[in-house]
């Protein structure tokens, strides 16, 4: 692992930003339940934060060559629990439709399982720009839905274009996966 560029103390900010998004997350489910149907522009602001905590933590932690072995299991556990529990919460409100919950949970358990199955076979896992593509695409459209009240349809729009998206990539990283252990 390359030298950190920045000072101790510093070096932990990509780690706490994840940590944060993580603390976020029970914070964001108990102020969703309260929206019951109705959009909230403060509610969409504080996902669209923690969202962005993701694009920073990973930034710095890459600009300041301070990756960890905590950042990489935990940043993408935060980003698939945040995701997630927006969706399930939104399912539940009728904003959005069963069958998206259905399809973004497989997704993630297929990922994370398979993750499981080829680690140990050397395979290394990265994050393509397809899979954060689908994460932002993903992000914008519930913070688009969050903020509108039910029945918008721009945001919905939105939304299953990132959970094609994210299928695609999922789709990407299935068949690098089997190429890399097949090697």
């Amino acid at each position: 692992m390359a030298t950190r560029v920045v000072p101790a103390p510093l070096a932990q900010l990509p780690n706490a930003l994840t940590i944060l998004r993580l603390l976020a997350i029970p914070v964001f489910v108990a102020l969703l339940l309260r929206t019951d149907g109705e959009g909230s522009y403060a509610l969409a602001g504080l996902f669209a934060a923690a969202a962005l905590t993701d694009q920073v933590d990973g930034y710095l932690a890459r600009r300041w060559r301070v990756e960890s072995e905590f950042g990489k299991f935990a940043d993408p556990l935060a980003d698939r629990l945040m995701i997630d529990a927006a969706v399930l919460l939104l399912c539940l409100d009728g904003r959005l439709p069963w069958i998206a919950l259905a399809i973004v949970l497989a997704r993630d358990a297929l990922l994370i399982g398979g993750y499981g199955l080829v680690k140990d076979r050397g395979y290394e896992f990265s994050v393509s720009a397809l899979g954060k593509a689908s994460t932002w695409v993903l992000y914008a459209a519930i913070v688009g839905v969050i903020a509108s009240d039910e029945g918008t349809e721009w945001p919905l729009a939105l939304f299953w274009s990132g959970v094609g998206l994210a299928v695609l990539a999922a789709v990407f990283y299935v068949l690098g996966a089997v190429r890399a252990v097949e090697e």
